[in-house]
């Protein structure tokens, strides 16, 4: 990409489990936190913060040099309380809840983690309606949103109910079984607005904390 990710899209990041979605998110958060004093939220639907935690320090990524800039907020631990969340519906109290977030920390850049789940606790009456009313209000947030989303594996479909379609940009990482013993993650920026960028795949590599994108390392096939 020419400059990466343009400031304020909103940008789905889609593939199988296992393809460190969630961790090469994190990394974006973090090292922009690290590196350009970038604020950031993850907001975790499914993974409880302490495990989140504990998760990105045994990569290398602890939150102890970034912990004035990024916060990790647990929306899971809502639902567990369902009952006496009262008249609201679970999309106005995340809405509400990112809202608050956004005027208490101002952040940059936020992590939604993740769509499928989010969909299922709105429990979407016409989803692709309210995923369109979802998207418009992310867009007028001033921040960059990083959306995590899952794919079945070997599906063609980067999500369900037109979410591509709304998104400003697509990436998608994927396992590459490259011979009988190996597996290769790739990655690949499906689209992206207003930026010229390669649509090929690359190979994803992670190592000690750090994520490394480079060409593909070897085309041999299974």
């Amino acid at each position: 990409m020419s400059g990466g990710i343009p400031r304020n899209s909103v940008v789905l990041f889609c593939g199988e489990p296992g393809t460190m979605k969630s961790s090469l998110c994190y990394s974006i958060l973090y090292n922009n936190a690290l590196e350009k004093g970038l604020s950031g939220a993850y907001i975790t639907l499914e993974q409880g913060r302490d495990s989140l935690l504990e998760h990105m320090e045994n990569f290398g990524l602890p939150l102890a040099p970034v912990q004035e800039k990024v916060s990790i907020v647990d929306l899971g631990l809502i639902r567990k309380n369902m009952d006496k969340l009262g008249q609201e519906t679970w999309m106005q109290i995340f809405k509400m809840y990112t809202k608050n977030l956004k005027e208490s920390m101002g952040f940059d850049i936020l992590v939604i983690d993740s769509l499928p789940v989010l969909e299922m606790l709105a429990e979407l009456k016409i989803p692709r309606n309210e995923l369109f009313h979802l998207f418009e209000w992310l867009k007028e947030m001033d921040t960059t949103i990083f959306v995590i989303t899952e794919m079945e594996p070997g599906s063609v479909l980067y999500a369900k109910h037109g979410a591509d379609f709304l998104s400003d940009g697509i990436i998608h990482v994927k396992m590459e079984q490259t011979d009988d013993i190996n597996v290769q993650r790739r990655i690949r920026c499906v689209k992206m607005r207003n930026t010229p960028h390669s649509t090929n795949f690359y190979t994803l590599l992670f190592n000690e904390g750090v994520f490394e994108v480079t060409r593909v390392l070897t085309d041999s096939k299974y």
